[in-house]
């Protein structure tokens, strides 16, 4: 049975993201296009959905426009509600002047108001920038029998890994005993996942504590989290084992796409149980000419299909001209690839031509190239 305490969701969503490169020239991280159809940002408000969180502010900052476009009224996901649902928000005017938020946790506390007046018991911290599933009623589940504080879902990640990760350290029953922000020698591969379920007492008093110190950076990995655990209140742990994946680099948006693949569903899109909500764009149906060849590949609507995609995840209207090869890549929408072109591990944005004949790549060089309007850079 489904937790029926009243949790609201505050989803990080104002994120740069300078490291994606001209994927994000133009728009926040989490509005980045991602699965063929998708935005990054939609895994996130989807397992809201899917764990039945009626109420969700989403916090953004960097260039918003296409995101804000993106989330609307928040009708894909069933939060279009006279009374919660789905709030923007954005950095404000106070008697103080105005200001960007100055930290993960100065961006909550910024907006105190917005939690009291829905007055919940539990808030949830979410990042708006990772691609995964998880019923948030589970990681709510081990919050309240462990009578904890706060709780943090973490992963397993590779040791040789963990130096990239705020690790925590545990006891034998998963209480959290330290927090080590990206550790030179970790004591542990258990990586925060940037998802943070609080009591709402709690996580007000430390906001306000971590607003009146000068030598904060207003950040949860830094400073709340470990203050809470100097404090002895119980932190615990929530282990987290399916699929997650931060695309924080070019390589790794396009690993991620291409996982999306893979015979394993490390990443199912087609479980009706748990769908991945997103805003329709209302296109014709994809055509595959006679000449036309598609092998294990995600082909969105209104693409035209005429030489040869393998192993590829093309966004919309994507037209692949009679000859031209597309291998291992990830194509945004409104690109053409024309007659005998040739492309391999690449990450195409939007609106490019690919002119008769190109060649990107190769298949055998396990290099990945972004291709973009300032050219092609090797990543």
């Amino acid at each position: 049975m489904r937790a029926k305490k009243r949790v609201v969701a505050m989803l990080l969503a104002g994120g740069q993201g300078s490291r994606l490169k001209d994927l994000t020239k133009n728009i926040a991280k989490p509005a980045v296009p991602f699965g063929g159809k998708y935005r990054i940002i939609d895994f996130a408000l989807s397992n809201a959905t899917n764990s039945d969180i009626r109420d969700i502010g989403v916090l953004t900052q960097y260039k918003p426009f296409s995101l804000n476009a993106h989330l609307g009224n928040g009708a894909p996901w069933d939060l279009d509600r006279n009374n919660g649902g789905l709030r923007i928000l954005q950095p404000f005017y106070t008697e103080e002047g105005g200001k960007w938020y100055e930290g993960t946790a100065n961006a909550i506390y910024e907006n105190i108001n917005y939690l009291e007046h829905l007055s919940p018991e539990y808030v949830l911290i979410l990042s708006a920038d990772h691609i995964y599933k998880m019923d948030y009623n589970e990681l709510l589940k081990c919050h309240r029998e462990n009578g904890a504080a706060l709780t943090v879902a973490v992963r397993e990640v590779p040791w040789d890994e963990a130096p990239r990760f705020g690790i925590l350290n545990t006891d034998d029953e998963g209480r959290i005993v330290e927090f080590e922000e990206k550790p030179e020698h970790p004591k542990s591969n258990l990586a925060s996942m940037g998802i943070y379920m609080f009591d709402w007492p709690i996580l007000k008093h430390y906001l306000e504590k971590d607003n009146k110190d000068p030598n904060t950076s207003h950040d949860f990995g830094k400073n709340i989290i470990p203050s809470i655990i100097g404090d002895d209140k119980p932190v615990y742990a929530y282990k987290f084992d399916g699929y997650w994946k931060d695309v924080g680099t070019v390589r790794s948006f396009w690993e991620a796409n291409l996982d999306l693949l893979e015979d394993d569903e490390k990443l199912n899109l087609y479980d009706n149980s748990f769908r991945i909500f997103t805003k329709s764009k209302d296109l014709p149906p994809h055509y595959v000419s006679s000449t036309g060849k598609v092998k294990k590949s995600l082909v969105n609507e209104a693409c035209v299909i005429s030489g040869k995609v393998s192993n590829s995840v093309l966004f919309s209207k994507v037209t692949v001209e009679e000859g031209a090869v597309v291998e291992n890549c990830v194509v945004l929408s409104n690109v053409k690839i024309k007659k005998d072109a040739k492309v391999y591990n690449s990450v195409i944005t939007e609106d490019l031509v690919i002119e008769e004949g190109e060649e990107i790549g190769s298949p055998e060089d396990g290099k990945v190239y972004l291709v973009s309007g300032d050219g092609i850079a090797e990543e």
